[in-house]
């Protein structure tokens, strides 16, 4: 079981959502957006649809000898904090406390919760599933918040609520030598008049971002995402709720998998240019990082407030260095020629690419004049649909390409004159290659119809 690699994976996962872009609770971050909550039942019944109480994953597994399966849940625990400041030795809950550069404000923080549920024997999970409990007891904990002369200026106030829940663990024989191993996460959790109940409520007593971590030994896991042709009837009566399992490993290893709220690819892998988590939706590192680098000082302040892995994100961000942050610039992995790629795509022939470079026409004619691949135009998109409508009229161009799609229409693959990037147009990368229409752009070098 590749457990540490599984772990920084559920690690950067875990906590997507847990503040947004751009980080202040004023503007992006007044209701939480973690993926994969297990909510209480009252709740879930209450308000039918995405809420669920109760999330599965089930795998299949394939091994001819005794196997034996372990099963780590991990998710948060959300904790209310409140905020009050001390006037005159009295404390006044209030909406923000400011002391010294630092802000406090209201906030739900967040707590890892862990569950392993040992080593089980796959062979009398059949017989017998297992079933295993696990609760938190409610705490209320007080910080003292102190002025640069040491004096109590506030007091933060945390407050967690009790949760329960359960973990069932079963498996089904499959064949002589499969089975599917089945895991099932309920939120037991009491909560009253559901119906009334605001949402807060339901989230303080939820199970917040809901992984599983599984490993087999004396067996290997079979993907769930490239499932091979006989066994693809068996994978599709699996059952997988609020939760999607992938391979965790090298890229051959088949004794772990994260089943996660977020929908990830086999054997998925941390950018090593990343230089830490930013916890936010459809994460991109470089412009959420050159993003805070924009923040005034003010803005800076009230993101700190969040708590403390807000700050870290802003401190870290803040301080990389020029070669961190150009190194954020654009990675390209996995990069195949189709020579290096033959055995994926079938028999691979290189004077195919020559006949597929034959479907592009090699003239047009625009009015009087005839364009080819090499003339220079100049671009004046009629649809102005989006930006780079607006930002490339009148722009000067160089036809790489004339191509003609399904429906006979005819286009123009340019790429612009003053593009920096425009050699990766040229070799076909998107965002430096533009396509428009016969009737937008007009020919700049005479060249007469033959």
């Amino acid at each position: 079981m590749n457990r540490e690699l599984a772990d920084k994976i559920a690690d950067a996962t875990l906590y997507e959502g847990y503040v947004l872009y751009p980080y202040r609770p004023s503007v992006k971050n007044q209701q939480r957006w973690t993926f994969g909550g297990v909510y209480p039942r009252a709740w879930s019944e209450a308000n039918p649809g995405s809420d669920l109480c109760e999330v599965r994953t089930e795998v299949l597994a394939a091994g001819k000898g005794r196997g034996a399966a372990r099963v780590v849940i991990r998710f948060l625990q959300l904790i209310a904090r409140t905020v009050g400041k001390n006037r005159d030795g009295e404390i006044e809950m209030v909406q923000l406390l400011e002391v010294g550069e630092q802000r406090y404000r209201p906030w739900q923080e967040a707590m890892e919760r862990e569950m392993d549920c040992g080593d089980l024997d796959l062979e009398g999970l059949i017989d017998k599933p297992a079933t295993v409990e696990f609760g938190y007891p409610a705490e209320r904990a007080v910080e003292e918040v102190r002025d640069a002369e040491g004096k109590i200026a506030g007091v933060l106030f945390r407050n967690r609520q009790a949760i329960q829940g359960v973990v069932e663990i079963s498996a089904e024989k499959k064949g002589n030598d499969l089975c599917a191993l089945s895991v099932k996460i309920s939120n037991l959790t009491s909560l009253e008049n559901g119906k009334e109940a605001k949402r807060d409520d339901a989230l303080m007593r939820s199970l917040v971002s809901m992984h599983v971590i599984l490993g087999i030994s004396g067996a290997e896991f079979v993907s769930m995402t490239d499932v091979p042709a006989e066994l693809r009837k068996l994978a599709e009566g699996c059952r997988n709720t609020g939760l999607w399992p992938v391979l965790i490993g090298s890229g051959s290893e088949r004794d772990t998998m994260l089943a996660s709220p977020i929908i990830l690819y086999d054997y998925p892998q941390l950018a090593p240019e990343s230089p830490g988590d930013l916890f936010d939706g459809t994460e991109i590192d470089e412009i959420l990082t050159l993003r805070i680098l924009t923040l005034t000082d003010e803005e800076n302040r009230e993101a700190a407030g969040i708590d403390p892995k807000a700050r870290d994100l802003l401190a870290r961000s803040q301080s990389l260095a020029r070669e961190q942050l150009m190194n954020l610039h654009g990675t390209m992995r996995e990069m195949k020629t189709p020579a290096e790629n033959h055995e994926a795509i079938g028999n691979w022939n290189p004077f195919e690419e020559d006949k597929a470079a034959e479907t592009g026409l090699k003239h047009v004619a625009v009015g009087e004049m005839e364009i080819r691949p090499g003339d220079r135009v100049r671009l004046r998109p009629l649809g102005r649909a989006d930006i780079f409508d607006m930002a490339l009229d009148g722009k000067i161009a160089t036809v790489i390409s004339i191509e003609r799609d399904f429906e006979d229409r005819i286009y123009l693959a340019v790429t612009v004159e003053d593009d920096p990037g425009k050699d990766l147009g040229v070799s076909g990368k998107p965002g430096h290659r533009f396509f428009f229409g016969v009737e937008e752009i007009e020919p700049i070098a005479d060249a007469a119809i033959g």
